[in-house]
C-alpha cells in the first residue's frame, strides 16, 4: 500500500492533492507497485547481494529504456538478464559479442527460397535481436558497424532489410554489459551511443554474507527457480502508468538544476567548467524525469520526490560526462563530482 501519511517527504507535496486529482489512478498505482516489489524479490532468491542493480534494472524497464551493465566477470549480470526475463514474462535471449560478428548475424538476413510451383522469392530470417529482453554481452568487443546496428533497434524499435521495415516486439529492452577490465581490442562506444542508454549500471561484488548464501545455494544438488510474477501484457500497462505518475514542481526543478550544473561552460557551475569536459545533453533530463517516477513506484510511493534525483544522480550521468585532463591529474573522478552536484540540489 501506499504510505500516504508520509506525504511530508522532502520534495513531496501535499500528498492530499495529488490523491484528490488522481484518485482514478491510485488502485492501478497501488496493484502494480505490488506486482513489481513481488518481481524484485524473486529475483532476488537467485541473484544475491545485488539488490541495487535488480531495483536499477526494473528502473530501466519500467522506464521503457536500456541499460549498459559495468562489471567484471562472474557478478551475475548474465544470469540478472535470465531470471529477469522469467519474472516479468518476457521472451529473453542472449549475443556474445565479438570482433568478427557482422549486422546481419543479429538483426537476421534474407535468403532466396526456390519452391517448386511458387518460383524463386525472397525470405527475411529475423536475428536474436527480435526478442524482448536482449543481453547483449560485452557489446564493446564489436566492431562499430555491429554495435551501431544494435543501437538503431534501440533507440527506432526496427530494423530496415532491403528496403523492408521490420518492427522488434513489444516491449523491447536491452541489457548490454562491458568488462571494465580488458580494453585491448575493444571498440568503446561512442558518446551518441552511450547517450542511448536511460542508466549505466555499476555491478560490483557481493558482501561477505550475501556470497556465503551463493555458496550455499549454487554448489548443491537443488537449483533455485522463479515462476513469472507479470506478463508481458502487465509490464507493458505498467509502464504507460509509469507516465502518468505526477512530479511535484519541486521534483521538476532538481532534475533541471542537477542535468545544467553537470554542462561546462553554461556558467551554472564553476566546479564542472574546470572539471568537466563534455556532460548530459536533454536525454538525461527524460531519463530523469522517467526513472524518478518508475523508483517512486518500486518503493511504494505516489509521487518522486528529490531524494529519488540524488539516488538516480550518478547512474543517469555517469555515461552522459566525461573528465577534462586537469580533472584526471588532479585524481578527480566522475562519481565524486557528480555527489558534489547532487548535493547541491538537496
Amino acid at each position: 500500500m501506499f504510505p500516504f501519511a508520509k506525504s511530508a517527504e522532502r520534495g513531496l507535496p501535499s500528498m492530499s492533492n495529488v490523491v484528490e486529482t488522481h484518485t482514478d489512478i491510485v488502485p492501478r498505482l497501488e496493484a502494480a507497485a505490488e506486482r513489481v516489489q513481488r518481481a524484485h524479490k524473486a529475483a532476488a532468491t537467485v541473484i544475491f547481494g545485488q539488490d541495487d542493480v535488480i531495483e536499477r534494472t526494473l528502473i530501466t524497464i519500467l522506464s521503457g529504456g536500456h541499460a549498459l551493465l559495468i562489471g567484471v566477470p562472474g557478478l551475475a549480470k548474465t544470469l540478472l538478464v535470465e531470471t529477469l526475463g522469467k519474472v516479468l514474462g518476457l521472451d529473453a535471449k542472449r549475443i556474445q559479442f565479438t570482433p568478427d560478428l557482422m549486422p546481419s548475424d543479429i538483426i537476421g538476413s534474407e535468403v532466396l527460397d526456390d519452391e517448386p510451383g511458387r518460383g524463386r522469392s525472397f525470405r527475411f530470417i529475423k536475428g536474436p535481436i527480435f526478442t524482448q529482453l536482449l543481453m547483449a554481452d560485452e557489446i564493446n568487443r564489436a566492431s562499430p558497424k555491429t554495435q551501431s546496428a544494435l543501437l538503431q533497434a534501440m533507440q527506432e524499435h526496427h530494423v530496415t532489410v532491403a528496403g523492408q521495415r521490420h518492427d522488434t516486439p513489444a516491449p523491447f529492452h536491452v541489457l548490454a554489459t562491458q568488462n571494465p577490465l580488458e580494453q585491448e581490442g575493444t571498440y568503446p562506444l561512442p558518446e551518441a551511443q552511450l547517450d542511448r542508454f536511460l542508466l549505466q549500471i555499476d555491478v560490483g561484488y557481493p558482501d561477505l554474507n550475501a556470497e556465503r548464501r551463493m555458496l550455499y545455494a549454487t554448489t548443491g544438488t537443488d537449483t533455485a527457480k522463479v515462476e513469472p510474477v507479470i506478463s508481458a501484457q502487465d509490464l507493458m500497462a505498467t509502464q504507460r502508468l509509469v507516465r502518468q505518475i505526477p512530479v511535484p514542481d519541486k521534483v521538476v526543478e532538481a532534475i533541471l538544476k542537477l542535468v545544467r550544473s553537470a554542462r561546462p561552460g553554461t556558467g551554472e557551475n564553476a566546479e564542472t567548467d574546470r572539471f568537466v569536459a563534455w556532460g548530459p545533453g536533454p536525454r538525461a533530463s527524460q531519463a530523469l524525469m522517467l526513472a524518478v517516477r518508475a523508483k517512486a513506484l518500486i518503493d511504494g510511493r505516489l509521487a518522486p520526490s528529490v531524494d529519488d534525483v540524488i539516488a538516480l544522480a550518478e547512474p543517469i550521468l555517469k555515461h552522459r560526462m566525461a573528465l577534462t585532463f586537469a580533472a584526471r591529474a588532479e585524481g578527480e573522478d566522475l562519481n565524486r563530482i557528480i555527489a558534489r552536484l547532487a548535493a547541491s540540489v538537496e
